[in-house]
């Protein structure tokens, strides 16, 4: 039964979490056994037939420092997402995030709408797609695909695990969208500096971009942030 979003957000936290939690969906991919617990997501549909994705974790934690006996990762990833808004990068649209104890495990869900007509890089290049774009076009994406990363890097932000098929885009015509995914690995850095150094070289070990759309990449990124990196 598709998920009535407004109606659900109007429940008590408990109740909510139950209710989103027994909806039925399908997974995207098999759930990832790691750090102690169960992490995966499944789609599902809203009332209005909006594709909603939702993260479902059993003691998937990490360690911060306000929680040195484990939170949930997708409780850092809700931190993220809302952070990114006053960055100016697009994600995933945050839709419920909680998470409670059950028995001394924590629980946690987090819901985030579909990033209609996007398509992760790696669909992309897998689809070969760069060609019907051609190469002037291709170049200017990868332009945009750097400078969201620098606004995201400006922040402190690094994503902590980079492929393309994290980076998402949108082409209509002339108009080009970037957004990122799967934030869950983010943190924040002590500098800028180093949150970009940590992404940039993360990305150029997953690209197969040739030299003049790697320059194509640092041009945008370089520009967006506001200063060279040379060596990288």
């Amino acid at each position: 039964m598709p998920a009535d979003v407004n109606a659900l957000l109007k429940l008590p936290s408990a109740q909510a979490f139950d209710q989103w939690l027994a909806l039925p969906g399908e997974w995207v991919e098999p759930p990832n056994i790691r750090r102690g617990g169960e992490s995966g997501v499944k789609r599902v549909l809203g009332a209005n037939g909006q594709l909603l994705y939702r993260k479902q974790q059993v003691g998937h934690i990490y360690r911060p420092l306000l929680h040195p006996f484990g939170y949930p990762t997708a409780m850092r990833e809700r931190k993220v997402l809302l952070a990114c808004a006053a960055l100016n990068v697009i994600v995933p649209k945050l839709v419920y995030a909680e998470c409670r104890k059950v028995e001394g495990v924590w629980q946690a869900l987090l819901i985030t709408e579909a990033l209609d007509g996007f398509s992760s890089l790696e669909d992309c290049y897998a689809a070969k797609q760069e060609l019907s774009w051609g190469e002037p076009l291709h170049l200017r994406v990868l332009q945009e695909v750097g400078a969201c990363l620098a606004r995201f890097n400006l922040g402190r932000w690094q994503h902590g695990c980079l492929r393309m098929k994290h980076v998402f885009v949108r082409v209509q015509g002339e108009q080009i969208e970037i957004a990122l995914l799967d934030l869950e690995k983010s943190r924040q850095s002590f500098t800028a500096k180093r949150a970009a150094i940590h992404d940039i070289q993360q990305i150029k070990r997953h690209s197969a971009w040739t030299v003049t759309q790697w320059q194509a990449f640092m041009q945008g990124y370089e520009a967006a942030f506001g200063r060279r990196f040379s060596g990288l």
